[in-house]
């Protein structure tokens, strides 16, 4: 990095390296993937990741194509099984997947439904079609697992015959076997395993696969769902059956704890999404009661669990806070001083499960966890607001109870948002009023904790050189008074009886993570990130053995006291040039050595001086604005330990009382630091 003295403006060195020959771009840079490659390649795109959850919903895809099969009918039945190899099967009784010839489209329709995307016999919905409603939409669920499969094996009873199929990698391994088969059961039987070449994680957890199932219990009445686990030579087994789907599982998860009986709603409407585009069915079933212990909401459309609602929850939102709000204000209920009830009143005390069915349906993407058609949120809102309105009039003792635990809810809320905002005034006041009798803490002006950077610095003189080279508006300046305690060494009563220490609390101002208050430091804090008085805490500290020494104790003290502050990345420090080469009137500043060997190469024959840089303090303030303050100009290493448990065992290891493992280390690996050592 280098610097005109002159023109005082930064710029920075040309590093020359070592890159690859870029490949001209053309016509025939053009490439498209074949096949099992296009989702072998990108998973992520049909799956929503290729981690652990992408390879959860391939198990999802195929599971849904049962339930299609059982809600028309056909099976009651659906038997999952969990291998120890990470491997699963789907066994369902509905009529079985056609993989004979198809003489519309001229191919087995094996190949169609397992090896080609948006094959489906699913796209005449509501016009006829093999399913009133599905929850597979698309065709790309079957395909895309069998692509994204180490190996699949299909068996399936249809028409008389047993076919069997084989598929290896995304590609169809020997023939199709069909045979005679003269029982009556049909079906479709699918294992495989998740190829751990597309899949970063394929050991789905066994509380996936019970939650799964159980949602798809809750929602299909009278199908039972079976999940088989094996464990050793063994399985073991759990069932899953709701008679009447919600309303017995509301009733489960409530219980006696209700304030009102349980509601059972059913609707079936036409909607559209677009006056122009064409209307669609919708189904809607709403079970819901109301209880002070058990609240939670749940929303399915098509079988699929809604883990992000989207339109059934917006239509829920403006719904109950409409009709409970305008019930408040015509029953007189309302005090002058209340204000509007909101929707975290009402679900505060809310048990609501909803299960819709549509003939067309807008998934916000292949993952099926929220859905957007409009039609359905404004179909669902004017139902529940006019079923609200009726079950009101009809059950006047059980909407003043609702209306009443409403708004109690409200006005603690409220209450206790006052409460937090004057307690935060309060301590913000209070961590004002210590700031202010620090001494030669250097505030700044601006109040915005957005951009206010608090530097940490070695001492009275690089105080200085900082004080004469910040920007006033936003940067504020501490110094310490040599090296601090070693916060991993020492106890609590010992840390807070430090001066340095509880000064610099006071001035980061969110407080302290300590469970139990010591004697000592009784007027800080607990601690509140709200309280942070910073949007960056930078540690400012010389290029030498001594600033390395202050700067991990200050970084000790931070992540004993509050690490909190590392993990949502307000900690930095500011690196600082190790050498000021100087050629003519220029002048380069060298980070390492490396930099300085680019510049004296940059320089060659020309007559240089060089000497290693100084003291923070010793510093001009042109120099230490260019090289340390400046936003535009300054090196900044952020601390964002990935891996916390790594990071405190390095801590405990290097200034912890951990001697035995340290004085290992240092014999192991001291050679590596011998150029840094001062022994003057």
């Amino acid at each position: 990095m280098w610097y005109n003295s002159i023109g005082k403006k930064a710029l920075f060195a040309e590093v020359s390296r070592k890159m690859p020959k870029k490949v001209e771009y053309n016509n025939e840079s053009i490439k498209t993937l074949k096949d099992e490659q296009r989702v072998r390649q990108k998973p992520a795109v049909i799956f929503g990741s290729d981690g652990i959850e992408g390879c959860q919903h391939a198990i999802f895809e195929i599971v849904s194509n049962s339930v299609d099969e059982a809600r028309e009918g056909y099976g009651d039945k659906i038997i999952v099984t969990r291998f120890a190899d990470n491997s699963v099967e789907v066994q369902d009784f509905g009529r079985g997947i056609p993989v004979d010839y198809n003489n519309t489209e001229k191919r087995y329709n094996w190949e169609l439904v397992f090896c080609e995307l948006y094959a489906s016999g699913k796209y005449d919905n509501g016009a006829g079609g093999n399913y009133e409603f599905s929850l597979g939409t698309n065709g790309l669920g079957l395909c895309a697992t069998q692509y994204a499969s180490e190996y699949l094996e299909a068996e399936i009873h249809t028409g008389g015959f047993r076919y069997v199929l084989n598929f290896k990698k995304g590609k169809h391994v020997g023939k199709m076997l069909k045979e005679e088969y003269s029982k009556r059961d049909t079906g479709t039987r699918i294992k495989w395993r998740p190829d751990l070449e597309v899949f970063t994680d394929i050991d789905i957890s066994l509380d996936y696969y019970k939650n799964m199932l159980q949602h798809q219990a809750v929602v299909n009445a009278g199908i039972r769902f079976i999940l088989k686990n094996q464990v050793g030579k063994s399985f073991e087994t759990f069932e899953y059956y709701y008679e009447k789907g919600i309303e017995d599982y509301i009733n489960e998860k409530v219980g006696e704890d209700a304030l009102t009986a349980v509601q059972s709603w059913q609707n079936e409407s036409e909607c559209r999404d677009r006056d122009d585009l064409d209307s669609y069915r919708l189904k809607t079933n709403v079970v819901l009661t109301f209880s002070n212990k058990h609240q939670f909401k749940e929303f399915y459309h098509n079988s699929s669990f809604l883990e992000n609602g989207g339109s059934p929850e917006k239509a829920v939102r403006t719904a109950f806070v409409n009709q409970i709000d305008s019930y408040l204000k015509t029953n007189g209920k309302y005090l002058k001083t209340d204000s509007k009830i909101t929707f975290q009143d009402i679900e505060d005390c809310l048990a609501i499960v909803i299960s819709s069915f549509s003939t067309f349906t807008s998934y916000e993407n292949q993952t099926k966890k929220s859905i957007s058609n409009k039609g359905i949120q404004d179909s669902m809102t004017a139902f529940l607001k006019h079923q609200l309105e009726i079950y009101f009039l009809e059950n006047p003792l059980d909407a003043d109870k609702i209306t009443t635990q409403v708004l109690i809810n409200m006005r603690s809320r409220v209450k206790a948002e006052k409460t937090r905002l004057g307690t935060k005034e309060s301590l913000i006041q209070n961590v004002n009023n210590l700031t202010n009798r620090i001494q030669k803490f250097v505030d700044c002006r601006s109040k915005d904790t957005s951009v206010r950077e608090l530097f940490i610095v070695e001492g009275d003189s690089a105080k200085g050189a900082c004080v004469q080279s910040r920007n006033a508006e936003f940067q504020a300046i501490m110094p310490i008074r040599g090296k601090i305690l070693n916060c991993l060494k020492v106890d609590y009563n010992r840390i807070f009886s430090s001066d340095i220490i509880t000064d610099l609390i006071k001035v980061i101002g969110c407080g302290v993570e300590v469970e139990t208050k010591p004697k000592s430091g009784k007027d800080l804090v607990s601690f509140n990130l709200d309280l942070l008085r910073w949007n960056k805490i930078i540690i400012c500290t010389d290029a030498d053995v001594d600033g390395f020494h202050i700067r991990t104790l200050v970084l000790t003290m931070i992540y004993r006291l509050m690490p909190t502050l590392i993990y949502e990345g307000k900690v930095f420090i500011a690196e600082s040039p190790l050498y000021e080469i100087t050629c003519g009137d220029e002048t380069w500043f060298a980070y390492t050595e490396k930099e300085k060997a680019d510049v004296l190469e940059k320089i060659g024959s020309k007559k240089y001086s060089i000497q290693r840089s100084k003291g923070l303090g010793e510093n001009d303030p042109e120099m230490m604005s260019l090289t340390t303050m400046n936003p535009a100009t300054r090196r900044l290493i952020k601390v964002s330990p990935s891996d916390a448990l790594a990071t405190s065992e390095k801590f405990d290891l290097l200034l912890g009382d951990n001697l035995a493992d340290r004085k290992e280390y240092i014999a192991q690996n001291g050679y590596r630091y011998l150029e840094l050592t001062d022994v003057s």
